[in-house]
C-alpha cells in the first residue's frame, strides 16, 4: 500500500492528474489519495468503495473512459450556457447604460423580462443538451484549481456582450431614421420595437455560436435539435410580440414594416459571422502558440 501512495503522489509532484483503480483493502489508502479514485463495484471491498470518487458497478475499465468522456462533455456545456447567459445579461447591461447616457429609452423593464424569460433561458436550456463536439477526449485533462471563466471565458463574455449590444444600438437608430428621417439617438417607437426584436434574436443566434467556443458553427457534424426548437419558438413568440394587437400594445410596441423586420433580423444575424471571424483569430493564435510550444520543449 505505501508504495502505491508513493506512486500517486510521484505522479501528482509532476503535475499530473492521477486516476487510481483498486478492489481490496490494500489499495484504498492509494485510491484515496489520488485525484479520481476508482473503486470496483462487483469484487471491491466496502472500504475501497467509501474512499472511491468512482464506483465501477460493471468491473469495466472502458467504463471510466466513458465516464470521463461524459464528464467532459457535461462540464463543456456548462461552460457554453454559463458563456451565452452572461454574455446575454452584459450586452442588456451595456445596451441600456448607454441609452441612459445618452438620454434616451432603449428597452423598457418588460421587455428585458421578456428577453430574460424567453431568447435567454430556452437556448441556455438546449446548449446543455449538446452531444459534445467529438474531441474531448484528445485534449488534456483541466487543472483542476482553474476557475470556470479560465481559458479566455471571460473575455469572450466581455466582447460578445459588447458586440450584441453595439447591433441593438444600430437597430434603434435605424429603427428611428426609418420613423422621422433624423439619424439620432432620441426616443422612438420603431427604434424601440427593432431594438427589441435585434437583441432578443441576435441572442438566440449567438446561442448557435455557443455550440462550440472555439470551432466553427458550420463545421459541427451533429445538430442539437433541441436548439432549433429553442430558436424557432423564440421566434414565433418574438413577432408574436410584435404583430398580435392586444400583445403590441402591452408591450408599449407599434407594429414595424417588412422591411424594418428585415433590417432588424439582419443586424441579428450578424452576430453569427462576427463570432466566427474573432473564433477564426482565436483558432490561428492558439495553433502559433501550440508551435512555439513544441518548439521550445524540443530545444
Amino acid at each position: 500500500p505505501e508504495h502505491k501512495v508513493r506512486i500517486v503522489e510521484a505522479w501528482k509532484r509532476r503535475g499530473e492528474i492521477v486516476a487510481m483503480t483498486g478492489d481490496g483493502v490494500n489499495d484504498a489508502p492509494s485510491i484515496k489519495a489520488a485525484d479520481i479514485g476508482v473503486g470496483m463495484g462487483i469484487t471491491g471491498t466496502d472500504v475501497t468503495k467509501n474512499v472511491a470518487d468512482m464506483i465501477l458497478a460493471d468491473d469495466n475499465f472502458a467504463t471510466i473512459v466513458n465516464a470521463v468522456e461524459e464528464g467532459r462533455k457535461i462540464y463543456a456545456n456548462i461552460r457554453k450556457a454559463i458563456q451565452f447567459l452572461l454574455s446575454s445579461n452584459l450586452s442588456e447591461v451595456v445596451g441600456i447604460f448607454a441609452a441612459t447616457m445618452m438620454g434616451f429609452t432603449l428597452l423598457q423593464p418588460a421587455h428585458i423580462l421578456w428577453i430574460n424569460l424567453i431568447t435567454d433561458s430556452l437556448p441556455a436550456l438546449a446548449l446543455g443538451m449538446e452531444s459534445g463536439e467529438g474531441d474531448a477526449m484528445k485534449k488534456p485533462p483541466r487543472n483542476s484549481a482553474e476557475g470556470i471563466f479560465a481559458g479566455g471565458v471571460g473575455a469572450d463574455i466581455a466582447y460578445q456582450g459588447a458586440l450584441v449590444a453595439l447591433l441593438t444600438l444600430a437597430a434603434y437608430l435605424i429603427g428611428h431614421r426609418i420613423e422621422s428621417g433624423l439619424w439620432a439617438f432620441v426616443n422612438s417607437h420603431d427604434g424601440v420595437t427593432m431594438a427589441f426584436l435585434t437583441m432578443s434574436m441576435a441572442e438566440v443566434f449567438q446561442a448557435f455560436n455557443m455550440r462550440s467556443r472555439r470551432g466553427s458553427l458550420f463545421r459541427l457534424k451533429k445538430q442539437n435539435k433541441f436548439l432549433w426548437g429553442a430558436g424557432v419558438l423564440a421566434l414565433l413568440l418574438t413577432a408574436a410580440v410584435i404583430y398580435v394587437p392586444f400583445l403590441r400594445n402591452a408591450f408599449g410596441f407599434t407594429s414595424i414594416s417588412l422591411f424594418e423586420y428585415a433590417v432588424a433580423m439582419g443586424l441579428a444575424l450578424l452576430i453569427v459571422p462576427l463570432v466566427e471571424l474573432v473564433k477564426l483569430f482565436q483558432r490561428a493564435h492558439s495553433r502559433r502558440k501550440h508551435r512555439r510550444s513544441g518548439l521550445q520543449k524540443q530545444a
